[in-house]
């Protein structure tokens, strides 16, 4: 059973005759019959009770015309959707934890007042796992911080950080005399921040010597407050932080405090949700 099966059965019963819906259809007659005569032997069932040329719906009959046309409906539904270039459906959207947690609520408070018929979904993550999921077909667009690969992906700018790192409140300066603290406080391998400081250290001759990987900026600066290292982190993540006056912050040079931020999806598989978004984040 197919959907030229269902429509060719449901023009039968609406023209009241096969020569009528043969001719609707534009097909000959030998052809519808010989058609509904296949699909009555797929369901294993009786569709029409014949008395000569006419026919009336038998009780199966009945019961497969509300299917068929409700299949028929949805089917051109789907036809008009896929060149509908009006963002719909679905969103998924991966996110760094950093943008989830400063960025995201103004963005996507706006994307929901254009386009309210669709239906965000987000998941975070570290450039790596989220463009992997981007690549498995697990979301469709994902905003992480560059460096990201060029093959895969299609990118668009979205935003810049500024870098900086914190430490307990009165730290001395960090990076210009002395040795840099030993211990750091970073998210799990992958993340763009915690390579970027390992570079800071790698820059200088030197490397940390205790290295602690936890899963939120809230529990790392609340780590940094109680002392047990410093971090690098966006600037605008310390808004959300409401013991700020606990920390303190070290500038970076200016060709290592920029942090440039893309929306990334799967090459030639630009949305209409993923092109709406891109469109805001182009405006802001």
């Amino acid at each position: 059973m197919d959907l030229s099966d269902l429509l060719i059965f449901s023009t039968v019963v609406h023209e009241g005759s096969v020569t009528r819906a043969a001719e609707r259809l534009h097909r000959v007659q030998s052809n519808v019959t010989t058609r509904i005569r296949q699909l009555e032997d797929d369901l294993r069932v009786t569709l029409f009770i014949r008395e000569g040329k006419r026919l009336h719906l038998a009780p199966a009959g009945q019961v497969l015309l509300g299917y068929a046309e409700r299949l028929l409906a949805l089917a051109e539904e789907a036809r008009g959707a896929v060149h509908d270039e009006r963002p719909r459906g679905t969103f998924r959207l991966g996110a760094m934890e950093s943008t989830a947690a400063v960025r995201l609520p103004g963005l996507l408070s706006e994307y929901h007042r254009r386009h309210p018929g669709v239906v965000l979904e987000l998941r975070t993550g570290n450039p790596v796992v989220l463009g992997s999921a981007i690549l498995a077909g697990e979301l469709d667009a994902a905003l992480v911080a560059e460096p990201i690969a060029d093959l895969p992906f299609e990118k668009s700018f979205a935003f810049d950080e500024e870098m900086v790192i914190v430490a307990p409140a009165n730290h001395p300066p960090i990076g210009r005399k002395g040795r840099l603290p030993r211990s750091v406080l970073v998210f799990e391998h992958g993340c763009p921040h915690r390579k970027r400081l390992e570079d800071f250290y790698a820059s200088r001759q030197e490397m940390p010597e205790r290295t602690i990987e936890l899963a939120s900026y809230h529990a790392i600066l609340g780590c940094v407050v109680a002392g047990m290292g410093i971090s690098l982190i966006p600037k605008s993540v310390l808004t959300t932080f409401p013991e700020r006056k606990r920390l303190s912050v070290h500038t970076l040079a200016k060709k290592e405090n920029c942090a440039q931020t893309v929306l990334i999806w799967r090459k030639g598989a630009g949305s209409a949700n993923v092109r709406a978004l891109a469109e805001i984040l182009l405006r802001q």
